[in-house]
């Protein structure tokens, strides 16, 4: 579904990988370009079923946010630690750092935005409570993907409808985001958005 500079790919059309190591599956929405095993970037969701160690991504700055699950610890090569506990907590790190995930608590869910070095990256998660404007311009791609609650994005006379997990893509356009019918005292709802730049 695309329409005024929005592509809209859902949830639905993922494409499954399960992993050569066995610890879990890659459901990939998309990757630019569609071939080769070289990208500039790519969105993906990742099933993760055991602890293990991450696939060397060097060359590219990876976004990790957990979706579901009672959470992760990454460990890196570098003696940090990370834990990510609560659906929307984030971290970005080097995709060439040596890195170890050990679940906490039975298998997670998280979303994976890796993008090339070549390119700039703003990343945020967004608590929409109120509709807000987004827009992708000057070459900018926007990635827009809602994690607990179905919104609406809104382009002049165009209109989709994003349920969790959908993932829409701006290019040369402006529009609104917003919650579907939110309730008086409902809770602000995370949103993950992330600005591609040449």
């Amino acid at each position: 579904m695309s329409d005024a500079g929005i592509k809209i790919i859902r949830r639905c059309s993922f494409s499954a990988t399960p992993w050569k190591n066995g610890g879990g599956i890659t459901h990939e929405a998309i990757r630019v370009p569609p071939t080769g095993a070289a990208f500039l970037w790519r969105v993906s969701v990742a099933q993760i079923e055991s602890s293990g160690p991450f696939s060397d991504f060097a060359g590219y700055d990876r976004k990790m946010v957990l979706l579901r699950g009672r959470g992760i610890t990454l460990e890196f090569g570098s003696g940090e630690h990370c834990e990510l506990r609560s659906m929307g907590d984030w971290v970005e790190f080097d995709g060439a750092m040596s890195t170890r995930c050990e679940l906490l608590d039975g298998p997670c869910m998280d979303l994976n935005l890796m993008v090339s070095k070549s390119l700039r990256t703003a990343t945020r998660i967004e608590r929409l409570s109120e509709s807000m404007p987004v827009a992708a311009i000057d070459g900018d791609t926007t990635l827009i993907f809602g994690i607990q609650d179905p919104l609406s994005l809104d382009s002049g006379g165009y209109s989709a409808r994003l349920e969790p997990w959908d993932l829409a893509i701006l290019n040369d356009c402006s529009a609104r985001l917003s919650k579907i019918a939110p309730a008086k005292d409902s809770a602000p709802s995370a949103v993950f958005i992330a600005t591609i730049s040449p």
